[in-house]
């Protein structure tokens, strides 16, 4: 039997207010309140109140068949505390049911696991506990942030006790493989990963109202029969979108809503279920292990984590902001933590983004700033007082000589790494550069010596055209035969003999002149 796992995902960061360069040291308070407030209550009211009302319904008239996952951030959670506790309220009712499953994930919707383990396992860990706090249910599906994942990031889920991973059905990755299937991790065998299907997730994000789409108006029927209509032995298709999609992507007015509502009666009709993600986890067995060698994630076309980490700003930025993580672990200030938590979600970086064509598109319309240079100049202001702050309160959070120790020890260890760091990129730079000048020498000595290589072989050619008819003309052969039969040309005589043979000949003439007489 064919099953569809839905996946919604809930994330809003903490918008920072224009953080101008005179603040840093002045004002240690970064949020714009005011922008915060409007927004989470916006899309609340336009999308996520209505859609969870949807989700509800969809349960009770399917009478328990239809299922799916939330997976909402610990900061987005705070935020709805805050300003929408009426949306809380019908999360804890869809909990209830019991066929909700809520996703693990980074408490701040952070890039953590890219950078620091530790930090990674921590989130993971109070995003838990906020999950049973507020739900009363521990996660056993991880989620990370922006469908990230990698062979590196694997065992650290598994070791946190997962049973499986959602991530991005990359064709990069899946090459001629199909993501409608159970796959484990190449370096966790016992995780399962459960991959998104791309092309039928955005069918319904992005392109649901697009007039100008060819298969426009979508229906559920139609988008029932899609997913009908696929090899019969593919098991799952796993449809993971922003909760936001509904009301505020694609407005009510476009239908989304009842093509929501409309689902589970079509799919029963096809004989298609609902399943939770742990469910596909636990009855459906993989086909085969998937190696991903690099971090893959859901954004952009390259679907890497170039959407966050793709340039030199958003490298500077993220660098800063982790070099100080240990000293933040170590501390006790609440406040400190908090702004630690905020400062780490990936939007931030998403905003310093100098994509062009359709990523940069993306970029530029979810993002408060006019320009990524804005974004990472606001950024770097409030980073900067941060910084200041965890220098400063450090020392008094802790009295502990041992930790102070540890902490001057870390200190000097830093700069020794660094000064390190600096010296082998050095070396490095020099081994490059003598690399290259070798490989040009030897270039060059081995056109050299192909030069005249061919040279020597032209020569020899030619030598070899002139030689051989020399050797085949009879001609030559018949004209040396003359040669040698021409008499040897006589030395030259000396006057004594030339005397004796005059004389010789002079003899018979007297005789005969003698006789007449």
């Amino acid at each position: 039997m064919k099953a569809i796992c839905f996946y919604f995902q809930i994330h809003q960061p903490f918008r920072l207010k224009r953080y101008r360069f005179f603040d840093i040291g002045n004002d240690h308070y970064y949020y714009d309140d005011f922008a915060n407030d409007d927004i989470i209550t916006r899309i609340a009211q336009r999308s996520y109140i209505p859609a969870a009302e949807s989700l509800l319904r969809m349960i009770e008239e399917s009478n328990g068949k239809f299922r799916c996952a939330l997976s909402i951030t610990g900061t987005a959670l705070e935020q709805c505390e805050q300003y929408v506790p009426e949306f809380i309220d019908l999360l804890k009712k869809l909990a209830a049911t019991g066929k909700v499953e809520f996703l693990a994930e980074t408490y701040a919707h952070s890039l953590s696991s890219l950078t620091d383990p530790d930090e990674f396992r921590l989130q993971v860990k109070e995003h838990d506990e906020k999950i049973y706090e507020l739900f009363g249910v521990k996660p056993k599906v991880f989620r990370n942030t922006e469908l990230i994942y990698s062979d590196e990031i694997a065992p650290q889920v598994a070791a946190m006790g997962y049973k499986a991973v959602i991530t991005e059905g990359a064709k990069h990755i899946l090459g001629w493989k199909s993501p409608n299937y159970v796959y484990s991790a190449v370096s966790a065998p016992k995780l399962k990963l459960l991959l998104k299907n791309s092309k039928l997730s955005d069918d319904i994000a992005f392109r649901f109202s697009n007039i100008e789409w060819d298969a426009y108006p979508l229906t559920a029927d139609k988008y029932i029969e899609w997913i009908a209509s696929t090899p019969e032995e593919e098991q799952v298709v796993n449809l993971f979108l922003n909760l936001e999609t509904f009301g505020e992507l694609q407005s009510r007015e476009t239908g989304i809503f009842q093509f929501l509502e409309a689902l589970p009666r079509f799919a029963a009709e096809r004989g298609i279920s609902f399943l939770t993600p742990t469910e596909v986890a636990t009855k459906l067995k993989s086909v085969a292990e998937l190696s991903v060698p690099f971090p893959m994630s859901w954004a952009d076309e390259a679907r890497d984590t170039s959407a966050w980490l793709g340039n030199r700003l958003q490298n500077e930025a993220f660098e800063k902001l982790y070099s100080v993580a240990e000293r933040v672990r170590l501390c006790e200030d609440r406040r400190l933590k908090q702004d630690w938590h905020y400062l780490q979600a990936s939007d931030h970086f998403f905003y310093m983004a100098t994509k062009h064509r359709a990523d940069g598109a993306v970029h530029s319309h979810f993002s408060p700033y006019e320009t990524p240079f804005q974004a990472f100049t606001n950024y770097m202001n409030v980073l900067s007082d941060f910084i200041v702050r965890v220098e400063e309160q450090y020392p008094l959070s802790i009295e502990n000589e041992e930790l102070n120790s540890l902490l001057t020890t870390i200190r000097n260890q830093a700069r020794e790494i660094e000064t390190l760091n600096k010296e082998v990129a050095s070396m490095r730079n020099n081994i490059e550069h003598f690399e290259e000048e070798r490989a040009e020498r030897e270039a060059k000595a081995a056109q050299k010596a192909a030069e005249e290589a061919a040279a020597k072989k032209a020569a020899a050619k030619e030598a070899k055209k002139e030689e051989k008819p020399a050797e085949k003309k009879p001609a030559v052969k018949k004209e040396a035969k003359p040669a040698e039969k021409k008499p040897v040309a006589k030395k030259a005589e000396t006057p004594a003999k030339k005397a004796t043979a005059k004389k010789k000949e002079a003899k018979p003439v007297a005789k005969k002149s003698a006789s007449k007489k």
